[in-house]
């Protein structure tokens, strides 16, 4: 078994370096699409993290009239807490509220101090264990005689995640035809490699040689091609880690999720993985053809 898979190795060495040209661009496009696999898991991981962190935060907001008393006030946090859809309750006063507002718009505050009084409502801010719990919550707040109205940003989770489905969609699709078309150049490439030998081939047909001594040096050439193009993919992952990782930073800056670990061991042997696992279909696609003539 030993002497038979270094026989299939030394062919396949030398079949590669036969079809210089073709085994090139095979390679070439290889490194292609799994630089594009690499991008699209490193975009979908930035995309994920951004959208835990948005329905971590995604807060029914409760603002209340004027007119609700201390009691009123205590009496709806704790039911409120009680319910199993909210993981948070926090009360902002209109005292509260005035200071936060000027910490967000300092420019306004001639304006704001201007008025007799405080205009902005005290509120209740509500945690949600799961962002689709919002209408049950905001349902019985709107029902609250103490509750002036209700907001949330539930509209603006629904619209990041189409925005992510189309993404995850458009890239998913890009991949799967970049992949076919590396597909189809290692099928030809191996396919040349075998008409090339097809006097050989017969040769070794009539002296008795079986299909898998046939087809495992073309097999192992198509692994060549898919490890090279996996080693060359993965030097520029090592070499663009900087890049990509002061990108994503600088993209996720105004949230706290992790970024600097985009580029990693795990993407490595998923390149890896893929780019041999395509060189292997494509050479077993081939030489299939050829052999069930």
């Amino acid at each position: 078994m030993v002497r038979f898979m270094a026989f299939s190795i030394r062919r396949a060495w030398h079949g590669f370096w036969k079809n210089g040209l073709m085994s090139l661009a095979a390679t070439a496009t290889m490194v292609l699409v799994l630089v594009l696999l690499a991008g699209l898991i490193i975009l979908v991981t930035g995309l994920n993290a951004t959208l835990d962190y948005v329905q971590s935060e995604v807060q029914v907001v409760a603002y209340l009239k004027d007119s609700t008393t201390q009691q009123d006030v205590i009496a709806l946090e704790t039911t409120l807490q009680r319910m199993p859809q909210v993981t948070q309750v926090k009360f902002v006063s209109k005292a509260q509220a005035y200071q936060d507002f000027l910490a967000r718009h300092p420019g306004e505050a001639d304006v704001i101090n201007s008025l007799p009084n405080n205009p902005l409502p005290a509120s209740l801010q509500i945690n949600l264990s799961d962002p689709s719990n919002y209408v049950d919550v905001a349902t019985y707040l709107n029902s609250e005689p103490g509750v002036d109205h209700v907001m949330n940003i539930q509209q603006t989770v629904e619209q990041l995640n189409t925005v992510i489905g189309v993404l995850q969609t458009g890239g998913t699709v890009l991949l799967v035809i970049v992949g076919l078309i590396v597909l189809f150049i290692v099928v030809n490439t191996i396919r040349l490699a075998v008409v090339a030998r097809a006097d050989e081939i017969e040769i070794m047909r009539l002296v008795g040689a079986s299909d898998a001594f046939i087809r495992w040096p073309f097999i192992i050439e198509g692994a060549m091609v898919g490890l090279f193009g996996a080693a060359i993919t993965n030097v520029l992952l090592l070499l663009s880690q900087g890049p990509i990782t002061g990108f994503m930073a600088e993209y996720f800056k105004v949230l706290p999720v992790e970024a600097s670990a985009t580029v990693g061991p795990t993407i490595g042997l998923i390149v890896l993985g893929a780019g041999v696992g395509i060189g292997v279909l494509g050479s077993f696609l081939s030489v299939r053809s050829y052999l069930i003539r």
